[in-house]
Order: C-alpha cells, then sequence, then structure tokens
C-alpha cells in the first residue's frame, strides 16, 4: 500500500502526538488522533484550526484497529491493553521519530542514555547552530520532529531520543547516534531486566550501516558487555574520562582531546559547564562536531558559550548565603549521583516522587560526606525514609512544594545549599519535571 493511501491513527494528542498528526494531514494522509485522557486546550485548539479529526478521554477501539499505521505518543505504556490489540493485529506501530524521519532526507543526530540527553543535544545543537549550519532541535525538547518536518526544511537534525521511542522504530537511522552512559531507570517498563532496558537504548544504532557513526562511553560498563554481545555496523567511536585513546574523545589531565581525521583539544577550565559529568557530555558532542568538519575554533567558541539547561543543576537564587539549585530533571538514581557529587557545601537534599525502582544504596556514600538533611517531596515517601533514616541527621516529608521550600529555608544555613535532585519521577504530584522544577523555582522567588 502507498503511503498517500494509508490510514494513520495517533494515539496520544501532546506535543509529539499532535506533530505527528500535523504531518501525517500535511501529507494528505486520512489522520484521526485518539487520546484516552482530556487534551490539553492549546492541542485542542491546533487540531481544530489544522482540521484534524480526533476524540479524547476514549479510546474508539474499531477505529483504531482499522488503522494501516498507529503512531504511539511515547507516554503510552508498552503494557497498555490497547497496544497489545494493536501487536495482536499486526499493525504497523511506530514512534513519533521514526513517523517523521519517513518524510524527510535531512541527517540525523540522535543522542540517548540513562543521563545527560538533553544537556549534550541542546549542546550540539549550539555547535551546529553555532557553525551557521541548517539544523532543527527535536525529540524529546521543544517543537515536535515530526512538526519541524511539516513546516521547515532543514539539513541536520539533532534529536534528543528516549528508550521509549526506540521501543517503537523499524527503519530509523540517524547519520550519528549518541548513547551517553546506562544505568538503571524505567525499570518498571522493562520488567525491571536492567539488560532489556540498556538493549532499548542501543536500538539507536540497530539500522545503521558502515557510513554511519555510533559514539559511546567507554568507561560505561554496561555499554561494554553489551557491545561485546551485539553487532553494530556503523563505526564506533569512544570517549572516556579514565584512559587515553587513539581514536575518539578523552580527558588528558586538564585537557579534553579528541583525535579523528584531525585533533582537537580544550582546558576543561574552558568549557561554560562544570562537573565531570558534563566533561564527558562536552566530550561526545566534539566527537560529534569533528564527524560533521567543524572546525576547531567554532567547536571551542561552542563549548564556551553553551548556556546550561533549565532544570539541570540550574542556579535560582542566594537568599541569606545559601544557594538554591534545580535539578528537577534528575529523575533516577544516577542523575542524583551527579547532582551530589557536584555539590561543594553542605547540602539540605530535597528528593522522592514515583519510584522506578531505584537502588538507593549507590548514594549512601555521598549522602554520608554531602548531606545535612532530607526533605522528602512525594505522596509515598516510606521507601525513601527507610533507606536514609539511618544515614542523615535530619528527615522530613512534605506533600507539596510550598511547605518543602518553607522547610529547607527553616534548615538551611548560611554557607549550605539547597538542592532539589529528586531521583524518582513527578507524576505523583507535579504534571513533569518541568512543573516541579518551575514550582521550586516560584516558590524559592517568592
Amino acid at each position: 500500500m502507498t503511503k498517500d493511501k494509508m490510514s494513520i491513527v495517533v494515539l496520544g494528542a501532546g506535543e509529539s502526538g499532535f506533530g505527528a498528526a500535523y504531518l501525517a494531514k500535511k501529507q494528505g494522509l486520512d489522520v484521526f488522533v485518539s487520546d484516552r485522557g482530556e487534551i490539553k486546550p492549546h492541542y485542542k485548539n491546533l487540531l481544530i484550526e489544522n482540521g484534524i479529526e480526533f476524540e479524547e478521554n476514549t479510546h474508539s477501539e474499531g477505529k483504531i484497529l482499522s488503522a494501516d499505521w498507529v503512531v504511539k505518543s511515547p507516554g503510552i505504556p508498552k503494557k497498555a491493553e490497547i497496544i497489545g490489540k494493536i501487536k495482536n493485529r499486526n499493525i504497523k506501530i511506530s514512534s513519533e521519530i521514526e513517523f517523521a524521519a519517513e518524510f524527510t532526507d535531512a541527517k540525523i543526530i540522535a543522542i540517548t542514555g540513562s543521563n545527560g540527553k538533553t544537556t549534550t543535544t541542546s549542546l550540539i545543537y549550539h555547535i551546529l547552530k553555532n557553525d551557521k549550519l541548517s539544523v532543527g532541535l527535536g525529540g524529546n525538547i521543544g517543537t515536535s520532529f515530526a512538526r519541524q518536518v511539516a513546516d521547515e526544511d532543514f539539513e541536520y537534525y539533532v534529536l534528543e531520543v528516549s528508550s521509549f521511542q526506540l521501543d517503537d522504530i523499524q527503519h530509523f537511522r540517524p547519520y550519528i547516534s549518541l548513547l551517553l552512559n546506562l544505568s538503571p531507570d524505567h525499570l518498571d517498563q522493562y520488567n525491571y531486566n536492567y539488560e532489556e532496558y540498556a538493549l532499548a537504548k542501543f536500538r539507536i544504532a540497530e539500522n545503521q550501516e558502515n557510513d554511519n557513526y555510533f559514539i559511546y562511553n567507554k568507561d560505561d560498563e554496561m555499554s561494554r558487555q553489551i557491545l561485546e554481545k551485539i553487532e553494530i555496523r556503523a563505526k564506533k567511536i569512544p570517549f572516556s574520562l579514565k584512559e587515553n585513546l587513539k581514536e575518539g574523545g578523552y580527558l588528558s589531565g586538564n585537557e579534553i582531546r579528541v583525535k579523528l581525521d584531525d585533533d582537537f583539544q580544550m582546558p576543561v577550565s574552558e568549557l561554560s559547564l562544570s562537573g565531570s559529568h558534563n566533561v564527558a557530555n562536552s566530550l561526545a558532542a566534539s566527537i560529534a562536531g569533528k564527524i560533521l568538519k567543524i572546525s576547531n575554533e567554532s567547536i571551542r567558541n561552542s563549548l564556551m558559550t553553551f548556556q546550561a539547561v533549565e532544570h539541570r543543576l540550574e542556579f535560582v537564587t542566594e537568599i541569606g548565603g545559601v544557594k538554591f539549585i534545580n535539578d528537577s530533571k534528575a529523575t533516577n538514581v544516577n542523575a542524583a549521583y551527579y547532582a551530589l557529587e557536584s555539590m561543594r557545601q553542605p547540602t539540605v537534599w530535597i528528593m522522592g516522587g514515583v519510584d522506578k525502582g531505584n537502588d538507593y544504596s549507590e548514594l549512601d556514600d555521598l549522602v554520608k560526606k554531602k548531606v545535612k538533611a532530607i526533605i522528602c517531596l512525594g505522596i509515598d515517601n516510606q521507601k525513601i525514609t527507610e533507606h536514609f533514616k539511618n544515614k542523615v541527621e535530619m528527615m522530613y516529608s512534605t506533600a507539596n512544594m510550598a511547605d518543602c521550600v518553607k522547610l529547607s529555608k527553616q534548615i538551611a544555613t548560611d554557607g549550605d545549599a539547597v538542592l532539589l535532585s529528586p531521583c524518582c519521577a513527578s507524576f505523583d504530584l507535579f504534571e513533569n519535571y518541568e512543573d516541579r522544577g518551575k514550582q521550586f523555582k516560584n516558590e524559592v522567588l517568592k
């Protein structure tokens, strides 16, 4: 069946769902949007304005199961009943990135990993944009990839890609793929099996050929294990903070170095981002820049001028000698580890939310060294309080941001920091991590 004769059903009407439906409509395809929840007014208005048929608060199974192609929003769990029924009918099911990639010849740089995705994606976009390349930024950031493919004609797209998006790809083939790191996350969606989750991330490279590039973290133990088991056809380029490499990117003393066709080096002190995890992110981004033949001078300038991403170790303000830091995007143990590791003063740590099968023991040493108090922010804080009760002097539970921030201000004294780095998903009390971070900033600035 040709594409123009296909009927498309899009499940979910958020940014990626609307984007996929909008692209389908612009391509002249028969498209219908179904959202089991209520559609936000902004997206409902866009659907109406563009003449896209939709439903909300229900899934009309007859309509969905008669589709030729279902585009699934990443927020819909793989185990949802409707997904099982679609698969039983052998209906093609894709993520929005897979769908959009069918309608563009642009070169795609796709970034995944457990931590640092948003920062590294934004940094690579900054490097390309700074070099005057025609480039779009999408995936899990900003305007959806599909919506940009519908309206723009970029030569490059830099996409942040989650494991949930990669679960639903068939032909998605980036020119450059990056896998930054792996740590247990979203295990509730992967049968509490770390390797299953890791293999989902590695799908970013499964359709790549030998004229493509796969950038990976040589220090990451799980990545090394998986690379011994699977075949990757793309040219593999590693980066490391621990060893000098003949080819790839590495930390040498106080410099980052990239060795490819020609060499790039730069003092760590000149990077705009601080912390060892950001040295790794900068190395990965520099390798991508060198593959794309961007000059050393241009890459160096971009790494010096890049501004940190909102909700990722974002300095909010200082009140009475206490620094308030918003790291709401830290939704897993590994991300919180990086945040605590980077703290240089006694820390009041705000954490909690929806636990995704977290093992908090990795944080024990850092908590003993750096944390003077833990404030839990969530509906169910029992697992956290049980784990940390003997590891900190002070421990509190709160169930809303206003109380949480007020309490943090009472506990913290001159020279301390208050760090929101939740280690958990946000959906018990907030719409998403952005909502959580914005509420934190608003309460602090009050």
